[in-house]
């Protein structure tokens, strides 16, 4: 049985380093990933694409070229100043070709578009969101437009899960693999449907596997040791925004000699001694 991989933050800015060292430009990664959230979804109507100045925000602005090649002009809104440098590039091209552009300050919680993309934040943030960043989540998040994140919903920690605040999403598409905190702490409660676009990211670790949530109840059965998140770090002692839970619970199986299983009302890890695996009931695959 072939299973999507789980990876760490640290993991995937490895792989992503090492794929662009010797295998793939970093700007055609990036447009890989664009093209991966514009085949999520059908893209109709009017279309706002909200940017930071990493390269998050440059999978944004290369959706941008997307969709104005396919006919749908969106309209970009910067969150911050700067740019990565395929990001500028995409910036560039995407205008070139006929995009709008407008000050976020008139944003008016994107009042009138079908659909928003939050290209604000990559897997990297950790911390709470601040100044304009928190701003524009917040417009995002009391617009009625089809929210879509960009590989994770911007002020949620890539690794934890944790934020004080989050762009709330119909769609998050994850970019490479899915990352352990869209499973973890507040993800669930943040992302309403999550897919993975594979852009062809040489992965370098094989860490955790994703299972369907349908067999939860397998790992759930006689022995097993079964606990809610809050439970857990209550029983242990843990912090959700500096605990590897997958890591915690693996060493706690190994010791115990039984299964581990913690969890959400939507997601749970489980370490079954030889594995550890992850699972939603928000996957779409």
């Amino acid at each position: 049985m072939n299973f999507d991989r789980v990876i760490s933050v640290e993991n995937m800015r490895k792989s992503d380093k090492h794929t662009i060292e010797h295998h793939t430009t970093s700007a055609e990664l990036m447009y890989r990933a664009a093209q991966g959230i514009y085949e999520a979804v059908k893209f109709t109507g009017k279309v706002a694409i909200v940017c930071g100045k990493g390269n998050n925000g440059g999978d944004g602005y290369a959706l941008a070229c997307i969709l104005c090649k396919n006919g749908v002009v969106p309209t970009i809104y910067r969150a911050c100043e700067g740019f990565s440098k395929d990001g500028l590039y995409y910036y560039k091209t995407a205008i070139s070709l006929g995009a709008n552009e407008e000050d976020i300050a008139s944003a008016n919680s994107f009042t009138g578009y079908d659909i928003v993309v939050d290209c604000l934040l990559g897997t990297g943030f950790s911390g709470n969101l601040k100044g304009g960043i928190r701003d524009a989540v917040e417009q995002i998040n009391s617009s009625n437009s089809y929210i879509i994140s960009a590989d994770i919903n911007s002020g949620l920690n890539g690794d934890t899960g944790v934020a004080d605040i989050a762009v709330n999403s119909d769609l998050t598409v994850s970019i490479g693999a899915y990352k352990t905190g869209l499973f973890l702490n507040d993800a669930p409660f943040y992302i309403d449907k999550l897919v993975n676009a594979d852009i062809g990211i040489h992965i370098l670790d094989e860490e955790y596997k994703l299972i369907d949530y349908s067999l939860l109840h397998m790992f759930e059965g006689y022995n097993s040791e079964v606990m809610t998140s809050e439970e857990f770090y209550e029983k242990y002692g843990y912090k959700p925004e500096n605990c590897d839970v997958a890591a915690c619970i693996s060493q706690i199986s190994n010791e115990m000699k039984k299964t581990v299983v913690v969890k959400t009302s939507h997601s749970a890890v489980i370490a079954d001694l030889k594995y550890i695996y992850f699972c939603a009931d928000y996957v779409k695959n």
